[in-house]
């Protein structure tokens, strides 16, 4: 998904259940959501062939897929994702005939036993891949899905030691929570550093950069850091806590407070740093 789903949809451990998304809440954001996927999208290079065949890895509601076809109008492009209401979202609104001739179109996909079924030109994916703990073990079985000349490019959130994310997962810990929520707030800490994306590409016999880059984003209105966790982070919190309206009530208020001390707000928004994680690896014209 796209989620920091970005994207969304994707889960994380196999000893919990998928979180439930809320396509309306994660696209709240969709414009500092968006922006490391358009800044991720300008580094990919030309395609191998035309019309090319792309898979957006973890899709989400799917409005960072339609960009794909703005860049590659003829292309047929196919979003994976494992949530059923990100994918009924991206279907309603994305899915059928590109202006350019080519097609959207919006499928079932668990990131950690998806393969490719066909060669692509592209496969990418927009913050999701933080959701798939064991996601670098499947780098050298999606690169082989790819063209000669084809690339993997993806980005992931790489913030989850800042207060935002670390607060989560201590009070996830705390005695009045760790029952049923121990575990849920630090679920993707497996990220790998720019470096080491770097060494993995390398070693398939890739073209690859790595970087990195902190957006300093001025979210705005009531609480705006734990309205942005709502549509990511939070989701599996939400979802372990179910249909108990007072546990969850409970929990948001806890969490509040404790994002109000951290991001405290400044004239003109609260200030929210967020670090992102970005590589592009680009199969060469022989077998990586």
């Amino acid at each position: 998904m796209h989620s920091d789903t970005a994207s969304a949809g994707i889960h994380a451990a196999v000893t919990h259940a998928a979180p439930t998304w809320d396509p309306q809440q994660y696209l709240r954001h969709a414009g500092h959501r968006t922006q490391p996927f358009l800044d991720l999208l300008a580094r990919i290079p030309e395609l191998p062939t035309r019309p090319a065949r792309i898979a957006d890895l973890g899709c989400g509601p799917g409005n960072v897929t339609a960009l794909l076809a703005e860049r590659w109008p003829e292309a047929h492009i196919t979003g994976f994702d494992l949530s059923p209401q990100m994918l009924e979202r991206a279907t309603t609104q994305y899915a059928g005939t590109t202006p350019g001739g080519g097609s959207l179109d919006f499928r079932h996909g668990d990131l950690t036993t998806w393969l490719p079924e066909q060669p692509y030109d592209l496969i990418v994916s927009n913050a999701a891949l933080q959701w798939v703990p064991n996601h670098p073990g499947s780098f050298a079985a999606w690169i082989n899905g790819l063209r000669p000349g084809g690339t993997f490019a993806f980005q992931v959130p790489g913030n989850f030691t800042a207060p935002s994310h670390a607060l989560l997962a201590q009070l996830c810990d705390t005695p009045r929570w760790r029952s049923r929520l121990a575990g849920h707030g630090a679920r993707y800490v497996h990220l790998l550093d720019p470096a080491e994306y770097l060494a993995r590409f390398t070693e398939l016999g890739c073209a690859v950069e790595t970087w990195e880059t902190t957006y300093h984003q001025l979210l705005s209105g009531p609480d705006p850091v734990l309205d942005w966790v709502k549509g990511t982070a939070l989701r599996p919190v939400l979802t372990a806590l179910g249909d108990d309206r007072s546990a969850v009530e409970a929990f948001l208020t806890e969490y509040r407070d404790l994002l109000r001390e951290a991001y405290p707000p400044g004239p003109r928004g609260t200030v929210f740093p967020f670090r992102r994680i970005f590589a592009v690896a680009r199969k060469e014209n022989r077998p990586c």
